[in-house]
């Protein structure tokens, strides 16, 4: 689910590989990082403590699915010293979906086929790779007001 050597993983049957990898990985903190802080975003709490800040919904590039909502998140903690792992990270996302995303989704007019949360230890521009950046996906259908988890 993290994003080691320049490729992005999703959760999904990736936790073991994503954590030997990270294990491999050399940490580097969100600081030394240049990670950009929001300091006028009010953080969200989520399961695992750390400091999460909304950065953006992307509404305009659909999915694989079809309608795609995609809410981007600053994490620093999961690139930092002490990294946030995998499984405790897709809490977190589970955790957004349900208390962020669902409240920002549509009242009118067509409603997401998938609703996309990301972590990013640093804000990254949409589409655009970074090597450096840590980053964590996961997808979501949305049935009766809950978010259901999907294999992405």
């Amino acid at each position: 689910m993290g994003r080691v050597a320049g490729q992005v993983w999703g959760v999904t049957g990736l936790i073991s590989v994503g954590l030997g990898m990270a294990l491999l990985a050399r940490p580097v903190s969100a600081e030394d990082a240049g990670a950009i802080v929001l300091p006028d975003v009010p953080p969200i709490a989520v399961p695992s403590g750390q400091e999460v800040r909304w950065i953006d919904s992307i509404t305009d590039t659909g999915g694989p699915e079809g309608l795609t909502l995609r809410f981007r998140f600053l994490a620093p903690q999961i690139g930092g010293p002490d990294p946030i792992g995998p499984e405790v990270a897709l809490e977190d996302m589970a955790a957004l979906c349900e208390s962020f995303a669902l409240r920002h989704l549509p009242t009118l007019g067509p409603q997401p086929a998938q609703v996309v949360i990301s972590l990013s230890d640093r804000v990254v521009p949409f589409g655009e790779a970074d090597d450096a950046a840590v980053q964590y996906f996961e997808a979501y259908s949305v049935a009766d007001g809950v978010c259901n988890w999907e294999m992405f």
